[in-house]
């Protein structure tokens, strides 16, 4: 058995992981950054990497004062990222951006409550905050080819909101990573080694103890297992769930290529159904979102079956010509409120960089800056942006229980009708008296007045519920109100 002492010790190889690493060695820490190779379950090895701030923009994200912060967290981390690719640029070949823009289209799938509400806050949004953008005849995107009953009643273009190609970014921060001095584990860490409430490094899964004074835990949605031991921290630390979602990689999908992103607007519980250009010939696809208690390694039937029928009716109808050259599965880290886990948790050397939903990969750059200042006991200008997001929080409420049922009862139908589902006019009305009164039950099975949001609501079963539970009890025994 080994040992090796280091100034900071990362725990999590995604974008988030090795952007803290990256970032940390830079400033001539000697920093370990510890994970699979593979990246095993990580979101960011599916994620299509979409640098979205508007794109993502849903009428909760302005209607709610931590959603607006959401947003400016977002916004700070774009302006970021030119710089930060040029310094990665030095470590690897390749253009690490792989779009020029994105196209954002309203179809004819899903509901005018979500789709065009959320296609509204938007541009509502785009507008506040004086972002270029143009109303664009949706012929006239390139490759853009649905279905005539999934056809774009509008459309817009973002030419500020790119995306990534993955495999290089990953690839270029590891190589950075190494070239400037950091150590590299291929491994997982199986515990924290704590000194009373000090942590003193960790042990990995073959045995060896890495040291250190400083432990980032940036391992996604499983960051918070390693917390366990200590259940008077976690208990009051929101549970964090796994958005698991799938995603492929097509080729020779068409005769013309795709510059842009062309995305919808968030929906039916998830992301929206988007299409990312990787290379001349090779696209992206993804739109899946599901919570689950625990990661997913695999993909299942239905899922992918859905994420398929999607890309073929709403994107490019000429799709089932082209080749699926890979199925991607990723578990984004989903806390229960929906909002970050950064900082301090309470136990001297440990720090959190999780929870970040869909905004992880994005937000690297303003979340490595942030953890290696924290942890440097700089002031970040970054610190009144994630202050509200600390991980040991009393539980936040995104809107009224009453507001939260109804826009859990909306993304139920728009989900359905993204199936094709083949129901008579009065269902939908239906649904609308009858789904109401089973999400209230469900909400007041884990607290009198606290209320999750929509896609956890919805997506609840008992042991989320039990973890919920636990959660708004703990806070409630310190005598907070909840």
């Amino acid at each position: 058995m080994t040992t090796s002492n280091f100034d900071v010790l990362v725990v999590g190889n995604g974008a988030v992981g090795s952007s803290i690493a990256f970032e940390l060695a830079s400033r001539g820490l000697r920093v370990a950054k510890i994970g699979p190779r593979t990246r095993d379950l990580a979101a960011s090895t599916a994620a299509g990497a979409m640098l979205g701030c508007f794109g993502e923009v849903t009428r909760l994200t302005v209607e709610e004062p931590n959603g607006r912060a959401k947003l400016g967290a977002d916004l700070k981390a774009r302006s970021l990222w030119p710089e930060w690719i040029q310094r990665l640029s030095e470590f690897g070949s390749g253009d690490i951006f792989s779009s020029r823009g994105t196209a954002v289209v309203l179809n004819t799938i899903g509901t005018h409550e979500v789709d065009t509400g959320n296609f509204g806050a938007i541009k509502n949004a785009l507008e506040e905050h004086r972002e270029p953008y143009e109303g664009i005849d949706p012929k006239d995107i390139p490759w853009y080819n649905p279905d005539e009953l999934s056809r774009a009643l509008s459309a817009i273009y973002i030419p500020g909101e790119r995306s990534v190609h993955v495999p290089r970014l990953l690839g270029h921060l590891d190589e950075g990573f190494r070239k400037i001095g950091g150590s590299d584990y291929d491994a997982f860490v199986t515990e924290l080694i704590f000194d009373g409430d000090t942590c003193q490094g960790v042990r990995l899964n073959d045995g060896r103890a890495l040291f250190s004074s400083s432990v980032v835990l940036a391992a996604g949605a499983s960051s918070l297992k390693l917390l366990e031991s200590f259940p008077d921290v976690v208990e009051r630390i929101p549970p964090m769930f796994s958005g698991y979602g799938v995603s492929m990689i097509a080729s020779d999908a068409g005769t013309v290529s795709p510059q842009d992103v062309i995305r919808t607007p968030n929906r039916a519980f998830a992301c929206g159904l988007h299409s990312v250009p990787r290379t001349d010939s090779k696209i992206y696809v993804g739109g899946t979102n599901v919570l689950v208690n625990k990661p997913r390694e695999f993909a299942t039937i239905r899922d992918l079956e859905f994420l398929l029928n999607c890309a073929v009716f709403q994107l490019n109808r000429d799709l089932p010509k082209a080749a699926v050259e890979r199925v991607q599965v990723g578990n984004r880290p989903v806390p229960a409120d929906g909002f970050p886990l950064v900082g301090e948790v309470g136990l001297n050397g440990v720090v959190l960089a999780t929870g970040t939903y869909r905004d992880g990969l994005h937000q690297s750059p303003l979340l490595a800056t942030y953890v290696a200042d924290l942890l440097q006991g700089v002031i970040s200008e970054a610190d009144g942006i994630f202050k509200p997001f600390t991980p040991v929080r009393r539980p936040l409420q995104i809107a009224s229980r009453g507001r939260i049922i109804e826009m859990a009862t909306d993304e139920l139908i728009a989900a359905a009708y993204e199936t094709h589902w083949n129901v008579r006019p009065e269902w939908p009305d239906l649904i609308r008296a009858t789904a109401p009164g089973e999400f209230e039950r469900k909400a007041d099975r884990v607290h009198g007045g606290i209320t999750p949001p929509p896609d956890v609501l919805a997506k609840m079963d008992d042991a989320m519920e039990s973890r919920l539970r636990s959660y708004y009890a703990a806070w409630a025994d310190m005598g907070v109100g909840v």
